[in-house]
């Protein structure tokens, strides 16, 4: 469903191999917090997706565990923006701004947290409203306009 609605979008979307259950479950132990059931099903059938110019539009597992652990524990990022603890992400930009899941309320929608300000805004109703709006957008930043 996941590839199939991605390639529909933007057919020069680049996949990788599905991840397996146990990686998924990795994450999940590593943040003490579950991954969404639609992130979930995306990463069983391709473990990350790439965009135009290369854009991480997912993040692999591995890249998932290891952001979001470095993002809740950089000392300096704690003297300059509020936790991240909140926050699941799971893409990015390529600019320095990334795209989250709120850790406790998914059906919330993707958020978006803008690294120069510290805001945290919605930006996708679900998982597949921010693929259409990432890969039918106009450059990397499709966002700015969202209503």
């Amino acid at each position: 469903m996941w590839i199939e609605l991605a390639a529909e979008l933007f057919p020069a979307a680049e996949f990788s191999p599905p991840t397996d259950a146990a990686a998924i479950d990795a994450v999940e132990r590593g943040l003490g917090q579950p991954v969404p059931a639609d992130l979930r099903d995306l990463l069983a059938e391709t473990d990350g997706l790439r965009g135009e110019w290369g854009l991480d539009v997912i993040w692999p597992a591995a890249r998932i565990l290891a952001g979001n652990q470095e993002f809740r524990t950089f000392g300096e990022f704690a003297e300059l923006y509020a936790p991240f603890d909140g926050l699941l992400f799971f893409g990015d930009n390529g600019g320095g701004d990334q795209f989250a899941y709120l850790a406790d309320a998914p059906a919330e929608g993707v958020f978006v947290w803008e690294h120069e300000t510290d805001t945290r805004r919605t930006v996708a109703d679900d998982l597949a409203d921010y693929l259409t709006r990432v890969l039918t957008g106009d450059g990397d930043d499709w966002y700015v306009t969202y209503d």
